[in-house]
């Protein structure tokens, strides 16, 4: 058991056989609800903006993520074989198209 701070309230450092119990339920419901961390950061000189740098940082279960309408890493052909090969078929249509230009351009 953890010993009580003056608060009444135990020590958020406790050891306690429970704790890796509360950290997967803790890190349970970060996944199912979802975390967002945003954050501006500007560098300015004179009142003159020198740079800008948003970031944003989601953390989610990849079924919550896509409920909250997020899923770039289907479409990033880094990440994704279908976008990969969704990306090699544009390609494709795109030099058979310029293939079929230049030979009306030659006959």
């Amino acid at each position: 058991m953890s010993t009580p701070r003056p608060s009444g309230l135990p020590s958020p450092y406790a050891s306690s056989e429970g704790s890796s119990a509360n950290l997967a339920d803790i890190l349970e419901r970060v996944l199912d609800k979802g975390v967002v961390i945003a954050g501006d950061i500007k560098i300015n000189l004179l009142d003159i903006e020198l740079l800008t740098i948003k970031l944003r940082l989601v953390v989610a279960s990849v079924d919550r993520a896509k409920e909250m309408g997020i899923d770039w890493w289907e479409s990033d052909p880094a990440l994704s074989s279908r976008a990969r090969s969704s990306e090699l078929a544009r390609e494709n249509e795109e030099l058979q198209r310029r293939i079929a230009q230049l030979e009306e351009r030659t006959a």
